[in-house]
């Protein structure tokens, strides 16, 4: 079992959502966590929660979306505290809408802060892991990378990449100490659904955030390959539908997701307007 505490931990996507919960918990376990995210604000906030949680925090403001500049942010962190021991790819950016509806600079912005970031992020930190034969890699996917989602298939997209780029750089090192993990939570009491009011899909299971922060750490500790939070309907459903997809999509119609995503498109598209 491996050893969170006095481990450096690059959290990226810290300042809001689940990544909040996911620094409590890595500073519960005496880590020294690399915040980084949009808001200046929310990320002192939460480094003081960290420290009075028995962790040491450091906020850095940063925009992973601006790929060539992530070289710079690795750099910056290691002077200020060496080595990183964990890389957690948790920023992602979520916008609903029909596909046609789309403009390039989404693709470009959602591809590159949900998959892209990562991979740059790794590919700029996993070389000092493997030279130390140590390290382990966090990718936070969702159960939308599993089944594409209606009406949000960019970030299924992208979340879809980062569960076989997972599974492909994962055998890349199997006899090493060096670990990469995907952890697909289904819904979140921190998801997009609720900030617009809306309830889940009928049968959905609704994690809270700490579940999806607790599951991490596990994975560290044991080396996961996978965790996917879902239900066992969803379990089921994810195991069936690669050989009959349009089993799925009917699924999906009865307990009411495509209609919700739908709906969730239109208010997300209406607010952006105002």
């Amino acid at each position: 079992m491996k050893i969170i505490a006095g481990k450096t931990v690059l959290l990226t996507g810290a300042s809001g959502g689940i990544g909040q919960h996911i620094a409590r918990q890595l500073a519960t376990e005496k880590a020294t966590i690399i915040c980084v995210g949009r808001s200046q604000d929310k990320l002192n906030q939460l480094c003081e929660e960290i420290k009075s949680l028995g962790g040491q925090g450091i906020a850095i403001q940063f925009d992973i979306s601006q790929l060539e500049t992530l070289s710079q942010l690795v750099e910056k962190v290691c002077k200020s505290v060496g080595q990183i021991d964990i890389l957690i790819n948790n920023a992602a950016i979520e916008k609903y809408r029909p596909f046609q509806n789309y403009t390039l600079s989404d693709i470009q912005g959602i591809l590159g802060t949900n998959l892209l970031a990562g991979m740059e992020l790794a590919r700029l930190i996993l070389p000092s892991m493997v030279a130390r034969n140590s390290g382990h890699i966090v990718n936070i996917s969702s159960g939308s990378g599993k089944k594409g989602a209606p009406y949000n298939s960019i970030y299924a997209a992208s979340k879809a990449g980062l569960i076989m780029w997972t599974d492909s750089v994962r055998q890349e090192l199997p006899d090493s100490n060096v670990g990469i993990s995907v952890i697909c939570p289904g819904y979140t009491q921190a998801g997009m659904f609720i900030a617009f009011g809306l309830p889940a899909p009928k049968l959905a299971r609704v994690s809270p955030p700490e579940q999806v922060a607790i599951a991490v750490i596990k994975a560290i500790k044991n080396n996961q390959a996978e965790v996917l939070l879902d239900g066992i309907l969803t379990r089921l459903l994810f195991s069936n539908i690669q050989l009959f997809p349009e089993f799925g999509d009917k699924i999906y119609q009865w307990i009411g997701l495509t209609k919700l995503n739908r709906i969730c498109a239109q208010k997300q598209m209406e607010a952006e307007e105002k």
